[in-house]
């Protein structure tokens, strides 16, 4: 079996835009089986608080794994101070990832609100492989919550920006972009992450139009096994685990 916990080395940790990090970290194992939408849970300090471990998407997965994150709180604002050279414990990569889309989907959109941006990138690096027409729709709060993307653009997506206050892209809620989603029920398939009233509105939105997709859920995630049932969400083949079961779902399957 392979080992899924060890100590790896941090390479950089930098703010991408006032509100975001990325921290990189040397972790061949990990690169060699990590699946876009899978995460990893690091134990951000040796002592006991904070005492649970933190989830994170991979961000990236190439010479070294990426995490893109938020200091929200004492976990996070722990880690936005670690720096090169320094260790951090880390479980993974676990979870469900995405499924690759069927042969006859052409178009391939991805709605991602705040950090739920965070499993894309390294999605697109396995579909720009396959030609497909990408499409990213990407809400923030403010413009602070906003980067440059460039990773993403380089990879071919058409990048759509949305903001609640208008101080970059679109005015409004993500909604606002669901005017670029091609609909074909056979050629488009969505995949989306973020908090949970967005990705209600895009269940809604596909059930609407008939279209396809999954999604990554966010919650708290204490052990990262399925162990002690603190991620469990109700779907339509009864409660389950965000870590365990997930994070990805057939998006007609969670109930919001």
């Amino acid at each position: 079996m392979s080992k899924i916990q060890d100590i790896y080395k941090v390479v950089s940790n930098e703010k991408l835009c006032p509100k975001f990090y990325r921290l990189c970290f040397d972790a061949p194992s990990i690169v060699k089986t990590a699946q876009p939408g899978q995460f990893i849970h690091i134990r951000v300090d040796q002592g006991l608080e904070p005492f649970f471990r933190r989830p994170f998407c991979v961000y990236r997965a190439k010479k070294y794994v990426e995490i893109f994150y938020e200091v929200v709180g004492l976990g996070t604002k722990i880690l936005s101070e670690k720096k090169k050279g320094d260790d951090i414990d880390v479980v993974g990569p676990v979870g469900t990832p995405f499924s690759l889309p069927a042969k006859e989907v052409k178009t391939v959109v991805m709605i991602g609100g705040g950090i739920g941006v965070a499993p894309f990138l390294p999605f697109t690096d396995i579909l720009k492989k396959r030609k497909l027409e990408l499409i990213l729709l990407y809400g923030g709060r403010t413009k602070d919550y906003v980067f440059n993307m460039k990773e993403f653009k380089s990879n071919g997506c058409k990048v759509h920006i949305t903001t609640d206050d208008g101080s970059a892209g679109t005015k409004g809620r993500i909604d606002k972009l669901f005017s670029k989603i091609p609909i074909d029920s056979e050629k488009t398939f969505v995949y989306t992450c973020g908090p949970t009233p967005m990705m209600a509105a895009v269940q809604k939105f596909t059930q609407q139009h008939g279209l396809r997709g999954e999604g990554s859920c966010e919650e708290v995630m204490a052990c990262a096994l399925g162990a002690c049932l603190g991620c469990s969400i109700k779907t339509t083949k009864g409660f389950k685990t965000v870590c365990y079961d997930g994070p990805v779902f057939d998006l007609d399957e969670l109930i919001f």
